[in-house]
């Protein structure tokens, strides 16, 4: 058994001590912590409360999520764009912040078939039977071609609707 260099007390100080340099190392190296984080998930679209007189809203990086400002409210609809993490800041009239917010988007519990075939993947909804649908992480090509067959039977629904 090896001795300790410290006393008993003076080895609770130590540790303390250590803990808040760490603490203080870990702030150093975050950015600013924001108001709150808002959970959203990947194509979901929510609404969230903004402070009063929010005039501007700024998104860190638009790929993980959009925000839309709801005319005459206080309210913005939050669309999960991308898996990750980002932030928004909420601006009055003059340029002066009132808040900021981390957003952070994940997958929704996924209720359908993931085909792997080597490094290609293809996602299936089944209810009730098994069709393609386009998910964050298919192949290129599988969501090009889902896509626009999607894009395409849109297209007729509102021909249709247009008659």
């Amino acid at each position: 058994m090896t001795k300790s260099l410290f006393p008993r007390a003076s080895r609770q100080a130590v540790t303390a001590a250590v803990a808040g340099l760490a603490l203080l190392g870990t702030a150093a190296l975050c950015p600013a912590a924001a108001d709150d984080i808002i959970d959203a998930q990947v194509d979901q679209a929510k609404i969230v409360q903004l402070p009063e007189h929010t005039a501007t809203v700024i998104i860190g990086n638009p790929i993980v999520a959009d925000v839309t400002l709801l005319k005459g409210t206080t309210k913005a609809i939050l669309t999960g764009k991308g898996f990750g993490e980002t932030n928004f800041i909420a601006l009055d009239r003059e340029g002066n912040s009132l808040g900021e917010s981390i957003i952070r988007v994940k997958g929704t519990a996924f209720r359908g078939l993931i085909v792997q075939r080597g490094p290609d993947r293809e996602s299936y909804t089944c209810a009730p039977r098994c069709l393609p649908t386009v998910n964050l992480g298919d192949t290129p090509g599988f969501m090009t071609a889902t896509g626009g067959a999607i894009q395409a039977h849109n297209g007729l629904a509102l021909g249709a609707a247009g008659k």
